[in-house]
């Protein structure tokens, strides 16, 4: 038996308004990109959509790309023991781990450090591209994908907490020495970017694709 899609009504078509700030749903007629139209609760602006969403996203992620590449390459932090030591990059450290034979502290690393990252800017990517596309494939799991990947995006910055725990502990002491390098501020950076990337996208518009392909065409 063949589903039929019925098109239901959105809050924006039936005049109504979402602020941001405070959540309070506001009923207005019309409320046209860069009005002047504020909350009467909050007094924040109302927009019927994040404004310049897609512009800022692709910016910030673009960034994040950019940063991504030196957090990889560039040495995260250095042990130096005895006046003697190298420094380690992310996947180095990995890989250090396995051989000591710390293979959960390894896995952890390796998907907070390299696979969340990845996975981010592909999940956001790929919804950028969608959007665009106005492509009303599966609507809800996309927009499940975009809660996921909101969610999980700031667990990746777990080995920077690490390093800064070990800096703030070794230096109490004479042995060993351990400096942040400048691997670890972009990946800092690119863990940020993607928080706020992932903040100025508007899932909203992944629906609204929908609303449009359901049209009648003229």
């Amino acid at each position: 038996m063949a589903l039929v899609r019925t098109a239901m009504p959105t809050a924006a078509k039936s005049g109504y308004v979402v602020c941001h700030s405070c959540h309070l749903t506001v009923r207005a007629a019309r409320v046209p990109p860069g009005s002047h139209a504020h909350c009467p609760r909050c007094g924040s602006a109302l927009h019927l959509r994040k404004p310049d969403s897609l512009a800022r996203t692709w910016a910030l992620m673009l960034t994040a790309y950019i940063l991504y590449i030196p957090a990889n390459v560039l040495p995260v932090m250095s042990v130096v023991m005895s006046g003697r030591g190298e420094p380690d990059t992310i996947l180095s450290g990995v890989i250090a781990l396995i051989e000591g034979g710390m293979w959960p502290l390894a896995a952890v690393v390796f998907f907070a450090s390299i696979a969340v990252p990845v996975l981010k800017l592909l999940a956001l990517t790929f919804l950028l591209i969608s959007v665009q596309t106005k492509s009303d494939w599966q609507p809800r799991q996309r927009t499940t994908l975009y809660r996921l990947t909101e969610g999980v995006g700031r667990w990746s910055m777990i080995d920077v907490f690490v390093i800064s725990i070990l800096v703030a502990l070794v230096k109490l002491g004479s042995l060993a020495t351990i400096e942040a390098g400048a691997g670890a501020f972009a990946f800092s950076g690119v863990v940020v970017v993607t928080m706020f990337a992932a903040m100025s996208f508007d899932p909203r518009l992944i629906w609204d694709a929908l609303e449009t392909n359901d049209e009648p065409k003229r």
